[in-house]
């Protein structure tokens, strides 16, 4: 018994001396934490309850060179309830006028805003969402109704603050004007205009005090930031959104038309260099057409026969030939190494001038010229290709350029065919603005220009970056070689390949293009392109139309299917930018002028007595043929016309409203 009692004893003492230890142990650490890790405990304290949130600056905007919005920022905000912090007194009193407000401001009634924050009230919940997405003006407003105008403590009110980025024009242009976006990861993705200058749109983060209130829901200690956002600098580009509005839809009428894979149209000033307008559309799997992709930065093809004005450049350069030397073109095949080179003329254009083979864009004739003259020596071919910038990317600031191809006899794969293939734009690759570039150097008499895309960098009235000019090359080739070749481009139109699209009305210079592709994978697939300059004496604007993939069965020739996209494009601008700045009489009488104008309005008035269709057009062609009519116009939407307020046929009047959806 005496044995049990000791042992029990025992081990009363050792429980006793682990428990004396264990307090010795938790006093020490407490010790420690207070005295030697204090700080640092308490700094983990405060940060899993209050912490900094960032608060993204607005980008600035980006504008089109006549100072049209193509991309802003718009602040959104979200309202919350804090339930908790309101007193019961001013709970009592504010909550009836605070939900009178809120119906009026939100739709619901104020019995359906009174029972949710009351529920909020009994349930004690303290991130109650009240208003979703609403627009600075709104957020001013329901600032000061009753109870959210005592203050973030006192009145509850929490207000979250993002930010939106708008486009004005929507999808038109989606691809040029671009985006930015960031990643879970942190990764930014950049297209664009908007990609490309970021470092100038984008501003500097502000920082914001929150408190933790429940799990994953942070209430603002205060109203004010405590360092607040510093907006972007504002980028004003070279794009003109009534040239890119009729880029955009000329590509577009044209795709439908023939059914089309994707295309590009690229508008540049001659002189400057700057993008007027860029449109890139595919089409989607339900056949419509919308900015996929950047084709005319990006993709790097077979130009085809549109290369034959670098070819012969060179060849005119080397003095390898000559505009009046003749070629034969045989029967129109040309064999080398067992392949066969075809015009698409059957039977040949027999024997012709070299001016005359550009203007017909014959492919026998370009093969065996330029086979012939460098035969002995093809190396002097390609370097002066490259001497002229055509194996280098332009260095543009949006992201993505294409990489050029232009073989060389030093490579490996080169081999008989190269040479013969190279003549007519097989064998090579380029992208369109890489194509456009070189023939807007040839309508400036051979300097090359960068194409641009922005032309100043502005904060609000100050000037901070200004974009000049830049040559890439002060002269390709001689002005000589440049006055012949845009010669036979002028002709071309006349008399050439592209005589479908000449008019008497104004003057164009280019060249056609036709070119198979993925020939190795499905035969009867091309590409159809056009690129020239317009006026074609004193060249204003230059422009290239590439069109993918078309409908064999409705065509595929570059002059059936891209050569009109050009000519409309001119066509619209010309009305807009005169040839000629000044009028040296004013004095001056055209008979056939006059008697077409007598013409015109006579048919016009008379046309003037009933109303058009205008459903299915384009905005701007709807309200320019009913503003001709005399009608007042007011539009509602944007795209083409969906309804007209007046019937079709019906009679009208001068100064007559009319009310136009679009869709």
């Amino acid at each position: 018994m005496a044995t049990t009692e000791k042992s029990i004893l025992n081990r009363m003492y050792f429980v006793a001396g682990c428990l004396f230890i264990f307090a010795i142990a938790v006093g020490f650490k407490l010790l420690n934490i207070q005295f030697v890790h204090g700080d640092y405990y308490k700094e983990l304290a405060e940060e899993s309850t209050f912490k900094h949130f960032n608060i993204p600056a607005n980008r600035g905007n980006l504008y089109d060179s006549n100072g049209n919005l193509l991309a802003t920022s718009v602040p959104k905000y979200d309202i919350r309830f804090d339930a908790v912090t309101v007193s019961d007194k001013d709970f009592e009193k504010q909550i009836g006028p605070l939900s009178q407000s809120l119906s009026k401001m939100l739709g619901n009634t104020s019995g359906y805003y009174s029972q949710k924050l009351r529920s909020a009230r009994v349930n004690r919940q303290r991130y109650v969402l009240i208003a979703r997405n609403l627009g600075y003006s709104e957020y001013m407003k329901i600032k000061d109704f009753p109870m959210f105008n005592l203050g973030t403590y006192r009145g509850g009110m929490i207000t979250e603050q993002s930010t939106v980025r708008e486009h004005p024009l929507g999808k038109m242009g989606e691809r040029t004007v671009g985006y930015e976006r960031r990643d879970e990861n942190g990764y930014y993705t950049r297209v664009g205009l908007e990609g490309a200058f970021s470092h100038y749109l984008q501003g500097t983060d502000g920082r914001r005090l929150k408190q933790k209130i429940a799990k994953g829901q942070w209430k603002p200690i205060s109203d004010n930031n405590e360092m607040e956002p510093k907006d972007g600098y504002d980028v004003i580009s070279t794009i003109d959104v009534n040239i890119q509005d009729i880029a955009h839809h000329s590509l577009l009428r044209q795709l439908q038309k023939f059914e089309a894979e994707h295309g590009t149209v690229v508008v540049m000033e001659t002189e400057t260099g700057e993008i007027k307008a860029m449109s890139n559309l595919g089409r989607s799997e339900d056949g419509t057409y919308f900015e996929k992709r950047n084709y005319a930065v990006y993709e790097s093809h077979e130009p085809g026969s549109t290369f034959k004005l670098m070819a012969m450049v060179a060849a005119l350069e080397d003095k390898v030939i000559d505009t009046s030397q003749i070629i034969d073109t045989e029967n129109g095949v040309v064999k080398f190494y067992g392949r066969s080179v075809r015009d698409s003329h059957y039977g040949g254009y027999g024997k012709i001038s070299a001016a005359k083979a550009f203007e017909l864009s014959s492919n026998t004739a370009f093969t065996k010229m330029i086979t012939e003259g460098y035969k002995n020596n093809p190396s002097k071919f390609v370097d002066r290709l490259y001497s002229m910038g055509l194996n280098h990317k332009l260095g543009l600031e949006i992201k993505g350029e294409g990489s050029p191809r232009i073989p060389h006899p030093q490579d490996k794969t080169w081999n008989g065919l190269s040479l013969p293939w190279m003549a007519f734009g097989y064998g090579v690759s380029i992208t369109p603005l890489q194509t456009l570039t070189f023939y807007n150097a040839i309508a400036n008499d051979g300097e090359m220009v960068k194409p641009r895309f922005i032309r100043e960098v502005r904060d609000r009235d100050k000037q901070i970056v200004k974009m000049d000019k830049e040559v890439m090359n002060p002269a390709i080739c001689s002005v000589e070689t440049a006055k012949k070749v845009r010669k036979m481009m002028e002709n071309t139109v006349l008399r050439g390949t592209a005589a479908n699209i000449y008019t008497e009305n104004f003057s164009m210079a280019g060249k056609t293009g036709t070119c198979q592709t993925e020939y190795w994978i499905e035969p009867g697939r091309y590409i159809a392109s056009f690129a020239g300059y317009f006026p074609a004496e004193k060249p204003k604007y230059s422009c290239i139309v590439v069109i993918h993939k078309p409908n064999k069965r409705k065509g595929y020739y570059g002059n059936i299917v891209a050569a009109p996209v050009f000519k409309d494009i001119a066509r619209k601008i010309y009305t807009d930018t005169p040839v000629m700045d000044e009028l040296e009489s004013l004095d001056v009488k055209d008979e056939v002028v006059e008697d077409s104008f007598e013409k015109y309005y006579t048919k016009i008035e008379n046309e003037k007595l009933q109303m058009p269709d205008v459903m299915g057009m384009p905005a701007m062609d709807a309200i320019s043929l009913l503003e001709n009519l005399g009608l007042k116009v007011k539009v509602q939407g944007k795209g083409k016309v969906k309804r007209q307020s007046i019937a079709v046929g019906q009679n009208i009047k001068n100064d007559q409203e009319i009310n136009l959806e679009l869709s």
